[in-house]
């Protein structure tokens, strides 16, 4: 249902000139103004003031907060709003993604390319990782939807074909591949990669994940702040993690 409301959503948009005042006014992104009118198509809800903090969406019962990145921004509302509300956060994650490159100076744009990278929910760790200790609270859950899209980038990077240090002009979604929610503890169960040993390590868990070492080390913080693995030994100067008495040996992690 949400994919066939975000492809009229998005058609719709294309022509819609109070959407784009809409988003104007509280200058939020085209992909976080659709996401609103997704998971809420009646306005009267959206942007409610909720003492010193703006919901993006309230209906009376639960709010629900739209995060493209950044994390660390929420922490002031989730302190305000979790002891009084169910909260929803929904955070986009780049699913296939297509680049085209702009010249600057003439605005010429080179043919789209496919690019080689497929995001996954993996990817959340780098968000929640800013807000890990929230995690456990009985009245925050989460949907992680991942997007197709168009990205444009302008070629004035600082290397010899201006690509890299480039800066994004725009990104523009195309469908809406999947939407997961986490709604209980036991949900983060299917972060925990299947393929993984009883044993394992950060580099292992890197490659089970196809995440960079960095991302590897902030999902083994956040889930160990979930309690779903614990610290179990040490391999040389590596730490070996396996999964905790929460989690009774039945992941249903993703493959």
């Amino acid at each position: 249902m949400q994919k066939e409301r975000f492809l009229e959503l998005l058609h719709s948009f294309e022509h819609d000139d109070s959407i784009r005042r809409g988003i104007g006014t509280y200058q939020e992104s085209f992909l976080h103004c659709l996401l609103k009118y997704t998971f809420e198509a009646n306005e009267g809800f959206h942007e409610v003031k909720i003492d010193s903090y703006v919901a993006d969406i309230f209906d009376g019962k639960q709010i629900i907060e739209i995060q493209t990145g950044n994390f660390n921004q929420l922490r002031g509302k989730l302190t305000a709003f979790l002891p009084k509300y169910p909260v929803l956060l929904v955070y986009p994650i780049a699913h296939i993604k297509w680049i085209r490159w702009e010249d600057p100076e003439t605005g010429e744009l080179c043919e789209r390319r496919k690019s080689p990278k497929v995001g996954s929910l993996y990817d959340c760790f780098k968000e929640l990782y800013k807000i890990k200790w929230f995690l456990s609270h009985p009245q925050l859950s989460f949907c992680l939807v991942l997007i197709d899209l168009e990205e444009t980038r302008l070629l004035n990077g600082w290397s010899k074909d201006h690509k890299k240090g480039s800066h994004r002009k725009s990104r523009m979604p195309i469908e809406l591949y999947e939407a997961t929610y986490f709604n209980s503890k036991a949900d983060y169960e299917r972060l925990i990669p299947s393929s993984l040993a009883p044993s394992f390590t950060v580099k292992d868990f890197s490659k089970a994940a196809k995440l960079t070492l960095r991302r590897s080390g902030e999902a083994i913080s956040v889930l160990k702040e979930l309690k779903l693995i614990v610290q179990s030994g040490k391999i040389g100067r590596a730490y070996t993690y396996s999964k905790g008495e929460e989690n009774n040996g039945h992941s249903s992690g993703l493959h």
